[in-house]
């Protein structure tokens, strides 16, 4: 048996000279762009040309590392032949596990070490050139702030992107038109609590139509809607009450099917 891979950034051969030798980010900014090249390099191998990188991992070969160079490209070479390397080494033996696992579930390991190997090499830079702990906490907050190889790879930096996106609709909708609250059901009596942020995804298409309503006034003492008071609407009129002004509580509001303000049960009650 000839051999492993692992995932690195300096290696032997070509390796040590496309990805690292006499190149050496000194500033946060620089350190940034390097990391942002070879994770682009490691996530072309997990994915466009996840083919290629497939073949090149033959298990019968020698210790092989899967580098990413800042040029965003890719390689899968040998390690780096020198102790200590010029810059940290991947982990080994991935190759060896490739006929093992299914396809996916060993794409996705090697994406984890990719991941822990594009830190070690980014920490390595501000390490060697002295950053402070401001410097290294804002360049821990730019590396963060991007979805991990292993989140690209396995596809949950799309399902998160897409939350995270619906969410933010739906607070700047929240935020621009503060639109009237809604019922879960249309069966039921229309009253609210206005939910917390994280409970809202439901309410997004409501949120939508009535955006163009602007401001909501209580029917009955005129005032503004309040993000922390109980609204019920009536099922008639469709206006909307404070319960303070209705005297409708939560719990009372759950049992209720159809609301008619003091208003609409009056007119209801005449010949």
């Amino acid at each position: 048996m000839e051999g492993a891979v692992g995932v690195g950034g300096g290696g032997g051969g070509a390796a040590a000279a496309a990805g690292g030798g006499q190149y050496n980010p000194r500033t946060v900014e620089e350190v940034f762009k390097d990391f942002k090249g070879r994770r682009n390099g490691l996530i072309k191998a997990l994915t466009t040309d996840v083919n290629d990188f497939y073949q090149q991992c033959d298990p019968e070969k020698e210790n092989l590392c899967l580098y990413g160079f800042p040029s965003e490209q890719w390689e899968v070479n040998l390690p780096a032949e020198e102790v200590p390397p010029e810059l940290p080494e991947p982990a080994l033996g991935i190759n060896f596990a490739r006929d093992g696992m299914q396809e996916k579930d060993w794409l996705s390991l090697v994406a984890v070490h990719s991941d822990a190997w594009l830190l070690a090499v980014a920490f390595y830079f501000g390490s060697r050139f002295g950053f402070d702990k401001a410097d290294r906490k804002r360049l821990f907050n730019m590396i963060n702030d991007m979805p991990t190889v292993f989140e690209v790879v396995t596809g949950a930096a799309k399902k998160q992107q897409k939350e995270k996106s619906s969410v933010s609709n739906h607070s700047s909708n929240k935020t621009k038109s503060n639109p009237k609250p809604r019922a879960a059901s249309e069966s039921q009596a229309r009253f609210t609590k206005p939910p917390p942020k994280d409970e809202e995804e439901g309410l997004e298409e409501e949120d939508e139509e009535e955006e163009e309503h602007g401001e909501t006034l209580c029917g009955a003492c005129g005032e503004n809607y309040a993000s922390d008071e109980f609204w019920i609407c009536c099922d008639i009129c469709e206006k909307w009450f404070h319960g303070k002004c209705v005297k409708i509580t939560p719990a009372r509001a759950e049992h209720i099917k159809q609301y008619k303000c003091p208003s609409c049960s009056n007119k209801r009650a005449r010949p």
